[in-house]
């Protein structure tokens, strides 16, 4: 059965089709979860939440551009309507700092080390950081998304650099003193 055949079946809330689609995606979609979620059990509530929704949405995609790309955009919307009403992404602020510049030597610094740091920043710089690093956003996007000025965007994108690189200077540094 092809993919179109699958979304149309689950628009008429088959439930084999949903399974299937949900098996299809799961993986792609919790990692996404996991990358905007405080923890592993926030993520399963995100993932959760995020199915629900993109079940009872999947009659209004157009079957126009990628499924998976607006599985995607449903997910990360439905992880960031759940911080707004928390009111966690809720700072005005148009004071950017200047570009922050993160040195990292790839020899002391883990992969798995540098998303621990990203998962300890705040909710709405890490959110920020999320959306524009690793996800490619615009500032006009993220601020769309999350219901921010763009002048936050950008503020908030700083802090949680400035915020990175003082966390990894302070590791180098032990590193170095061992």
């Amino acid at each position: 059965m092809s993919l179109d055949e699958l979304i149309k079946q689950c628009a008429d809330n088959d439930r084999k089709a949903q399974k299937e689609i949900y098996q299809l995606f799961a993986g792609k979609l919790f990692s996404i979860c996991l990358k905007y979620s405080k923890n592993k059990q926030e993520a399963e509530d995100n993932f959760q939440d995020g199915f629900i929704v993109i079940f009872d949405k999947i009659g209004q995609f157009n079957f126009k551009g990628s499924f998976e790309g607006w599985l995607k955009r449903v997910m990360v919307n439905t992880v960031l309507l759940k911080y707004r009403k928390k009111n966690v992404l809720n700072i005005v602020t148009e004071d950017i700092p200047d570009e922050v510049i993160v040195d990292v030597d790839d020899d002391e610094i883990s992969l798995d080390f540098l998303l621990n740091l990203i998962n300890e920043l705040p909710d709405r710089y890490r959110l920020v950081f999320n959306l524009y690093v690793l996800d490619g956003y615009s500032h006009k996007e993220i601020s769309e998304m999350m219901q921010i000025a763009e002048g936050t965007s950008k503020s908030n994108l700083a802090r949680a650099r400035a915020i990175l690189k003082q966390k990894i200077e302070i590791h180098q540094k032990a590193q170095q003193s061992i």
